[in-house]
């Protein structure tokens, strides 16, 4: 059975690295990475960013540059070049033996007052040592925007591994082999797990190379993989049934889309509601996949809760399977 299982997963992997939109599925998930990489701030990094003159005032820059993102320009004119691009930079430029604040009139009132209050500082001389405040954290070793998004992608791979699997089902109805199992020693239950081998892989390995190149690479792998199939036993099923109802690619891939609303639904419900809400999203096994998959990558979820969330997933995920079970079983008759 392992056997004709393989052949199937290595049937389906060579039509898909000659079929352009399996291989941009295929390869999305590293594409992603990357551009999260590129478009998420590190939580370390300063959201004041303040433009001076370069050796106008070294013992200024060093002091300032404590506190924010400072950037050196060899001219007053460069500096309000600097100041009037789109972001919120503010220049600090000499005037009368002392300094004034260059704006552009639309950066927040916070940003300025934060850089007020740094130049009111170095003139006074006030150190850091000199402060009475303590610090107090939540233990938040990574970008809370870089974690949501990466949660998010890891539950954008697990549809997009249904989707290969439907595009594969479809390319098999184009052929006319799709009956064809009926004849064959393998069997329908081969035929499915064979199919669904792919997608599953898809969504294992995207994972890892998505959390591996944002910097997640040290989260608890079996956790996460425990989560991740959980969650792609929705994406198989679902793959499986627009599969066989759809005539043509374009309409399997389109059709997997309907995926995408649960999916936005239990990420928006978390981030953006409040407690009494969320209630109302118990039904979505996104919702759930996401909780568990915000604790392994915040490093704080014990297995109890792990097991707790994943088990309701596969709960929804077996009950939405055995309505889909007679339409799968009657499309591949």
């Amino acid at each position: 059975m392992i056997r004709k299982i393989w052949a199937i997963f290595r049937r389906d992997l060579k039509v898909n690295l000659k079929d352009s939109i399996a291989l941009y599925i295929l390869f999305i998930p590293i594409l992603l990475a990357v551009l999260i990489n590129l478009f998420t701030p590190g939580i370390n990094e300063t959201t004041v960013d303040l433009a001076l003159l370069e050796g106008d005032n070294p013992s200024q820059i060093s002091y300032l540059e404590q506190f924010a993102e400072v950037e050196l320009f060899k001219t007053i004119d460069q500096v309000q070049q600097r100041v009037e691009e789109r972001d919120a930079t503010i220049g600090i430029v000499p005037e009368n033996g002392g300094y004034y604040l260059m704006t552009q009139g639309n950066e927040p009132e916070g940003i300025v007052d934060y850089a007020k209050i740094l130049t009111s500082f170095y003139e006074l001389d006030i150190s850091i040592e000199e402060t009475n405040s303590e610090l107090f954290d939540f233990e938040r070793t990574v970008p809370p925007l870089k974690k949501t998004l990466v949660n998010t992608m890891i539950l954008l791979i697990s549809i997009l591994g249904g989707m290969l699997i439907a595009l594969n089902i479809v390319e098999e109805k184009a052929d006319n082999t799709l009956s064809a199992i009926n004849l064959t020693p393998a069997g329908r239950l081969t035929f499915v797990l064979g199919k669904s081998v792919i997608g599953v892989l898809l969504s294992i390995i995207g994972t890892l190379s998505l959390i591996v190149i944002t910097g997640f690479g040290t989260v608890n792998l079996l956790q996460l993989l425990l989560v991740l199939l959980v969650t792609s036993l929705l994406s198989i099923s679902v793959g499986f049934i627009q599969g066989l109802t759809s005539s043509d690619i374009m309409t399997a891939a389109g059709s997997i889309k309907i995926l995408f609303l649960p999916l936005l639904a239990g990420v928006l419900a978390i981030e953006m509601l409040g407690d009494k809400w969320q209630k109302f999203f118990y039904w979505n096994p996104f919702y759930w996949a996401y909780k568990g998959n915000d604790l392994i990558l915040s490093q704080s979820g014990t297995w109890s809760q792990i097991f707790m969330y994943s088990g309701i997933v596969l709960l929804i995920s077996g009950i939405v399977y055995l309505f889909l079970a007679p339409k799968i079983r009657k499309g591949l008759e």
